[in-house]
């Protein structure tokens, strides 16, 4: 699989949209490094049980975490129904990988960050998303700060679910 855009350490003196941004596109490609060389099955190897756990899995959600922040909170889009989840199965991305087409799932990831970054394009960072969080409404600001920290959190994970497939360890 190929990464959304290819790692770079981010800027050490740069202003605040523009460090953001990078970390956020560091944690995006750190993700698809982890599953780099892998294959098809590999991708769907669950961690341990009862956990649904798997890289094609967090790769699936994060395509659902940025359409629902950038497309939805930001923006303002109206998403009936995510790519991976149903209000049947709300944890479809991590559960239904068995049969997963796992370059459309790759694709539909790739797609999401590329309409994250044009929705966040040039906006100010203390723009107000149009949907509210829990009654509250977010900024820019706060929605780059919680992509980079889901994203750290699950390249965690996604460190480990890499050591168990073959034991490629690394940052």
């Amino acid at each position: 699989m190929t990464e959304p855009n290819p790692r770079v350490d981010p800027p050490m003196t740069a202003d605040e949209a523009v460090t953001l941004t990078a970390f956020l596109d560091y944690h995006r490609s750190t993700l698809a490094l982890k599953c780099e060389g892998l294959t098809d099955d590999q991708l769907r190897l669950r961690s341990v049980p009862p956990s649904n756990l798997s890289l094609l899995g967090l790769v699936r959600h994060m395509a659902e975490v940025e359409q629902y922040w950038f497309r939805s909170v930001l923006l303002g889009q109206e998403i009936t129904a995510g790519h991976f989840w149903t209000k049947e199965n709300e944890d479809g991305d991590f559960d239904d990988i068995d049969t997963a087409d796992v370059a459309a799932d790759f694709a539909t990831w790739h797609a999401e960050v590329e309409a994250a970054r044009r929705a966040a394009a040039g906006l100010p960072l203390d723009t107000v998303g149009k949907k509210l969080r829990r009654g509250e409404p977010v900024t820019l600001r706060w929605i780059l700060t919680h992509m980079i920290e889901e994203y750290a959190r699950h390249n965690g994970h996604a460190d480990l679910l890499r050591e168990s497939v073959d034991g490629a360890t690394g940052e």
